[in-house]
């Protein structure tokens, strides 16, 4: 997909109560080398009819968040240990298991990064929808069941959808695979729905046919979307809000043009600088020197500031408090209000 997509406009947004609001979450792993500290106090909320995009490099813990909003982190080594997940007015981190269970898919879904491990192949899609059905009605028929599995593939725009039923993942491309998971994701019209790296596996075409499904989707159902990427063009063409994660943070959060306009925090620039520009002739790409630091042994002050150009004295001394840098605009970072920096 193109880096360079119009930006996208907010889809309507309530001013009501989030249906998320999660609040210094933290999720650590324990293993034989130290403790990962995977998430390490992030807080955002989500409402409803809402898209969030959630960016950064690979291993600045996106996915291990995602996986604490359903309580699905990798166990024994995993474990949430702080923070509050309030999904419609209830934080899910105080329920059991057996009423998580009924939360999953009800209320809130998460789509996998990859369908094909996402789906059993040894079973049809027809067994697999309908057994996601079934796990919060029992005592529904076999004609039910049937009918709601076919309307949940026409939901995702699945061709012949009864003649899919019958069908195994191997049968289909990655892209039907996508809509197939979606479908399981949806069919119960939960009020949050994650998409985990959704158009990874997908070519250019499948991508925005893609992305344009889950738009159809929340315009449909209200569903507030968080959408985890680490492309830039995703985030211009589905979200209203962005989150760029560094090194278990948030280090920026912002509505998605004032991100693409009036970047506040160093990472968040040179990230946008990185990026293929299809308007200028070919050039090297701008990288960013070094490496994240390991989440076993986290710097005190900014995680970022071995990496960054603009850091003074104090940035690796101590981590910068999140300050507001203009209207639903924070920032982590001891120069947010210097734009634009000037190196030390």
């Amino acid at each position: 997909m193109s880096l360079d997509l119009p930006l996208g406009s907010p889809s309507g947004l309530s001013t009501a109560e989030p249906v998320l609001a999660v609040e210094d979450l933290r999720t650590y792993l324990y293993t034989r080398w130290g403790t990962t500290k995977a998430v390490d106090g992030v807080s955002f909320t989500l409402k409803a009819g809402e898209t969030l995009g959630i960016i950064g490099e690979s291993g600045s813990g996106k996915s291990m968040l995602a996986l604490s909003l359903v309580r699905l982190t990798p166990e024994p080594a995993g474990r949430i240990v702080g923070g509050k997940v309030v999904l419609n007015g209830r934080d899910v981190l105080e329920l059991t298991e057996k009423q998580m269970r009924d939360v999953r898919g009800k209320e809130i879904s998460m789509i996998l990064q990859d369908p094909q491990q996402s789906l059993n192949p040894v079973f049809s899609v027809g067994n697999q929808l309908e057994e996601a059905i079934r796990v919060h009605d029992r005592d529904i028929d076999d004609a039910e069941v049937r009918e709601r599995s076919v309307n949940a593939l026409k939901s995702v725009h699945v061709p012949a959808p009864e003649r899919r039923l019958k069908n195994f993942p191997h049968q289909m491309s990655g892209g039907m695979k996508q809509r197939i998971v979606g479908a399981m994701a949806m069919a119960y019209q939960p009020q949050v729905l994650i998409a985990d790296e959704p158009t990874t596996a997908l070519d250019v075409t499948i991508q925005a046919q893609y992305l344009r499904l889950l738009k159809d989707l929340q315009r449909r159902t209200g569903v507030g979307i968080i959408v985890i990427t680490h492309d830039f063009g995703v985030v211009a063409e589905t979200c209203d809000r962005v989150a760029v994660m560094y090194a278990g943070r948030f280090v920026e959060q912002a509505p998605v043009g004032e991100i693409f306009d009036r970047p506040r925090h160093p990472y968040t620039r040179a990230l946008l600088d990185s990026r293929p520009k299809v308007d200028l002739k070919a050039t090297r790409l701008q990288s960013i020197e070094g490496q994240p630091p390991s989440l076993t042994d986290l710097p005190p002050g900014c995680r970022f500031a071995v990496r960054c150009s603009y850091a003074i004295d104090k940035c690796h001394l101590e981590y910068p408090h999140p300050i507001e840098v203009a209207h639903d605009h924070v920032s982590a970072c001891w120069r947010s209000e210097e734009v634009p920096w000037e190196s030390p």
